[in-house]
């Protein structure tokens, strides 16, 4: 918490901005935060539907709430236009991925237990994540949790409810959202939501529902960003050489855009965009959809 409430603030006097020029892993760190900058503040809008789709609860995760809020608020709204009823879960802690990355298993398991007991009150018909490592992380919670007789088979159903927001989004179609910019994006799964959830298509429809985009492929798209966590901060040096190859290829597809559903990969390939002068924003599709649909609104009141 007041970490990220430290981080926030040293983003909003724009010293990141001029720090993430410097050379070296700390100008890199830097720079990954000036990455979690949103681009504008979003624009509500009066949001329809009855809740027919059934009950969700959001992760609001540590990274995801702390560095990128609006795209949780993003996430709330375009689930609601695509006929889900957002109910909040009080309690919820980190996920406790990055605890695990660490090697702190019993960090983890604390905070899987809390979560666990928040998301049984409040009692969803899904647990929508938009975090892939978050997503991963909950899917293991009855491996995590294995050897505690009092919470597996807790830990177990609260697993099997977790869903990436993609996955939902998909199968509500989803609604489609005529309006918004015309833009050229492309699209890099994160190694956690490709390789660990085998979550390929759900995205790709996702931006699919945004006829005004044109969407591009991205060569080696299923490679790794770098980012896998905390490695970018503990392996710099193996982290930038990962990284090198991903940003060629999001330059050589000349989009304006690359679209990715994971915090670490967000701040990873942005602050490698912007350290290389790469003219590319690295963007949730959640936030895309969410913008396209408040354009929407805003053509229809005029």
């Amino acid at each position: 918490g007041a970490a990220m409430a430290a981080a926030r603030a040293l983003r909003a006097t724009r010293v990141a901005a001029l720090l993430a020029r410097m050379p070296g892993r700390l100008g890199f760190a830097f720079a990954m935060l000036d990455a979690t900058r949103p681009a504008a503040a979003g624009r509500t809008y009066p949001v329809p539907g009855d809740g027919a789709r059934g009950s969700v609860a959001l992760l609001t995760g540590c990274v995801m709430e702390g560095l990128y809020a609006p795209t949780n608020r993003a996430t709330a709204r375009v689930l609601a236009v695509n006929g889900h009823r957002v109910v909040p879960a009080p309690g919820q802690r980190c996920c406790g991925a990055l605890h695990a990355h660490a090697g702190d298993l019993d960090g983890a398991r604390a905070l899987a237990r809390g979560n666990v007991a928040a998301f049984e009150r409040a009692a969803p018909d899904v647990i929508v994540v938009n975090s892939a490592g978050c997503g991963a992380m909950l899917r293991e919670y009855g491996h995590l949790l294995a050897d505690d007789p009092a919470w597996r088979e807790r830990a177990a159903r609260i697993a099997e409810r977790v869903r990436d927001v993609s996955e939902l989004l998909a199968a509500a179609g989803p609604s489609p959202a005529p309006a918004g910019p015309a833009v050229r994006v492309t699209y890099d799964p994160p190694c956690h939501l490709l390789h660990a959830q085998r979550i390929a298509d759900p995205p790709r429809r996702v931006l699919a529902a945004m006829p005004r985009l044109e969407t591009v492929p991205l060569r080696d798209a299923e490679q790794c960003c770098g980012s896998a966590g905390i490695y970018g901060l503990v392996q710099p040096a193996v982290s930038q050489a990962v990284l090198a190859p991903k940003l060629a290829a999001i330059r050589d597809t000349g989009a304006a855009l690359v679209a990715t559903g994971n915090p670490g990969c967000l701040m990873q390939i942005g602050a490698g965009l912007r350290r290389a002068g790469i003219a590319c924003r690295a963007v949730h599709p959640v936030d895309l959809l969410d913008a396209a649909y408040a354009a929407g609104r805003a053509a229809a009141a005029d």
